[in-house]
């Protein structure tokens, strides 16, 4: 209801402009011009027309949520994956009751964090750039990518910078693709074990987070989320287990996300089936 007058208010906006506009031209101005009644109520409804196609998908992102809601674990949160999605899609899946939204370009994150609701969680989920970090460091709530040192050293100082504490995710490479980015288990351990990690005091290690290969074989896909959970179980085993932050372990995007919960993740990243295909 709230998005069809939306629309109707839209429309009957454009009509007083066609009608002021009307009002101040000169004697014998509508002889000379379309601008006749029947016109602008053509206008009207052309613009109407024009805007059910948005109306519908408002529609369907509100529906497609609702059924996240209704389905997920209560453990399980849902990152709303909204790159390349444009401000009025992010605010109707905000108005439908989502807040954590996951960017993967610094750039779009940076120009989308201040034209949008303040109280956002914003989880960047990308690869993240050490001298891109600053540009974010101000606001972003967690940083799904850590898979070095350095870069985890650089979130730090820029936090510092901004009297914040950013949450991170160390990011694992279980797929077989190459592409993907990730430390291995005994590169996590070499990282946590280094002196300069304990003097980091404006991050703290969340979890884990990791992608599976991009495959129809669900099998494989089920393995590598196994993997992912036992790296998560080690490492809260051996240096996290009396730390509460460390609980959490993304895992699962929209063609597999149902596997992923049976594994074991407590955070989804989900673009497709909520804003719908790539345009």
């Amino acid at each position: 209801m709230a998005i069809k007058t939306t629309l109707i208010l839209i429309c009957e906006s454009v009509a007083l402009f066609l009608i002021v506009y009307q009002d101040q031209q000169p004697s014998g101005f509508y002889q000379r011009t379309s601008f006749k009644e029947n016109t602008r109520r053509k206008i009207g409804a052309h613009i109407f027309t024009q805007l059910l196609p948005l109306q519908k998908r408002f529609m369907e992102i509100q529906e497609r949520l609702n059924t996240f809601f209704q389905t997920i674990p209560d453990d399980v949160q849902l990152v709303a994956v909204s790159k390349t999605k444009p401000d009025e899609l992010i605010l109707e899946a905000y108005n439908s009751g989502q807040r954590i939204f996951g960017e993967n370009k610094v750039q779009d994150l940076a120009a989308k964090s201040p034209r949008l609701p303040n109280d956002i969680q914003w989880h960047f989920i990308g690869h993240l750039q050490r001298n891109k970090v600053k540009y974010i460091a101000p606001f972003v709530s967690m940083l799904h990518g850590i898979d070095s040192l350095k870069l985890l050293t650089e979130v730090n100082k820029q936090a510092a910078k901004n009297n914040r504490t950013i949450q991170c995710l160390l990011q694992f490479h279980i797929a077989e693709e190459e592409t993907k980015f990730g430390l291995s288990l005994a590169e996590a351990e070499e990282l946590i074990n280094d002196e300069r990690f304990a003097k980091l005091n404006n991050v703290q290690i969340a979890g884990v987070m990791g992608m599976a290969t991009y495959t129809n074989n669900m099998e494989q896909v089920r393995k590598e989320f196994k993997k992912l959970k036992q790296h998560f179980q080690y490492l809260k085993d051996k240096y996290f287990l009396n730390n509460p932050v460390f609980k959490e372990i993304s895992m699962g995007m929209s063609a597999d996300y149902q596997i992923a919960i049976e594994e074991g993740s407590t955070m989804i990243r989900i673009g497709t089936k909520i804003f719908g295909n790539r345009n």
